[in-house]
């Protein structure tokens, strides 16, 4: 076996192993921030929740689930005060890694009841609407 495919082979194998990692990672992290909810299980829990959209605001502006609030993912370190503590917040965004560093840093500051959207405001498939200019 030539020199050249040995060393793709050992590039595969770290490539494999850095998305194995990558996957274990989100799955820890998942666990440890909250509650993953189905588009049921958000359903049911949201009018008692505090919804958070951390999409951008353009995005959010054109689609967001009923009754939820734009909190853009960078700048949630400044507005999470804005939040009530003793009620449950119910996150989303397009992205799960994006979802978790927010409960991830909602938890450190104290919030206890944190869920999140399993798939996504791209699989949502409750009441939306489109915020006013």
């Amino acid at each position: 076996m030539s020199s050249f495919l040995i060393i793709v082979d050992v590039i595969l194998i770290i490539i494999i192993a850095a998305m194995v990692i990558y996957w274990l990672y989100t799955k820890i992290m998942a666990k440890s921030v909250g509650g993953e909810l189905d588009n049921e299980g958000f359903k049911e829990g949201m009018r008692k929740a505090q919804i958070v959209d951390l999409r951008e605001e353009a995005p959010f502006k054109r689609k967001h689930i009923d009754g939820a609030r734009s909190f853009p993912y960078q700048t949630l370190r400044y507005k999470y005060q804005e939040l009530r503590p003793d009620l449950p917040v119910y996150l989303y965004s397009d992205s799960l890694t994006i979802t978790l560093r927010a409960a991830r840093f909602l938890k450190k500051k104290g919030y206890g009841h944190l869920f999140y959207l399993k798939d996504g405001f791209e699989n949502w498939d409750g009441r939306t609407k489109k915020a006013k200019y």
